[in-house]
């Protein structure tokens, strides 16, 4: 007998159905959207700069219009980032931000380090501290402004002067910081440290700097401000690039539209380096709790 071959049946009216994301799935998914471009906004604060760059841009456009006053003396974001491009192909813009982001930074680092330095010293021994705070007294309330004349007599026009000015007006808030950072710890903490056996360096190392952290951060972000001034009075008086050469070339030349370019991209500056200091305060002080924020549960 012959075997029977049995074929399997396949329906031809077979469907696959797709499952479809339900109401809430899809309300679910445009909400973690807009909480991801809400916290993104939030983290960076870019909302607010936005912000103003559209009024300030509104504003310009209504001027050009009414002729509140001359346009050429507020124009439009739009015209400065124009110009901007411009700038940046003959590369006077890149030379000028290298040239000051040097600058800045090494005055910076220089000035907070002298000065830390220094406060740690003050801090322990109080005669050092009788003998200097009467002349940091004295010559600390002294701008920027009024030194750099005599820097550039005694120094020359060069990036020493520069250097030095900026460093020298990073040194004083920093210094005061710091010193009321190391006077601030609680004295049980050293007490407890040294009554477990600690050394002075390990109570240096593991009390004091940590709790002194705080506040050198602080005194680094106001002095980060006053430094920034002193960068670019430096570099109006005596240099041949950086912003604020652009700025005195423009000025000269009446190009006010340069002049925009140079503001917009000092305060650029100093809003990141601000920022990258915030993050290293973030990071330094996680530890730190204490404030409205932490005081509400949310």
């Amino acid at each position: 007998m012959e075997e029977l071959k049995v074929k399997p049946v396949i329906a031809a009216n077979t469907v696959s159905y797709e499952k479809k994301p339900t109401a809430a799935a899809q309300v679910n998914r445009k909400k973690k959207a807009a909480g991801g471009w809400r916290r993104f906004f939030q983290t960076y604060n870019i909302l607010p700069g936005l912000l103003f760059f559209v009024l300030w841009e509104l504003f310009s456009r209504i001027n050009e219009t009414a002729k509140l006053f001359n346009p050429r003396f507020l124009p439009a974001p739009t015209v400065l980032l124009a110009e901007g491009w411009e700038l940046a192909k003959t590369g006077i813009i890149t030379d000028s931000i290298v040239a000051s982001t040097v600058r800045i930074l090494l005055g910076f680092v220089i000035g907070s380090i002298v000065a830390v330095a220094l406060g740690v010293v003050m801090s322990k021994y109080k005669t050092i501290e009788r003998w200097f705070s009467p002349i940091l007294n004295l010559v600390g309330p002294i701008p920027a402004l009024a030194l750099l004349p005599l820097f550039i007599i005694w120094f020359g026009i060069g990036e020493f002067p520069k250097v030095l000015l900026i460093a020298w007006t990073t040194f004083i808030p920093v210094l005061v910081y710091t010193m009321d950072g190391f006077k601030s710890v609680p004295s049980t903490l050293i007490r407890s440290a040294l009554s477990l056996g600690a050394t002075e360096r390990q109570v240096f190392m593991r009390v004091m700097l940590p709790s002194a952290i705080p506040n050198f951060l602080v005194g680094a972000q106001v002095s980060l401000g006053l430094s920034f001034s002193a960068l670019i009075v430096s570099e109006m008086m005596g240099a041949s690039s950086g912003l604020g050469y652009i700025i005195v070339d423009a000025r000269n030349y009446f190009k006010i539209t340069n002049m925009f370019v140079a503001i917009i991209l000092i305060g650029l500056e100093y809003s990141l380096l601000s920022y990258l200091l915030k993050l290293v305060e973030r990071r330094a002080t996680s530890w730190r709790k204490g404030g409205l924020r932490d005081a509400i549960e949310k």
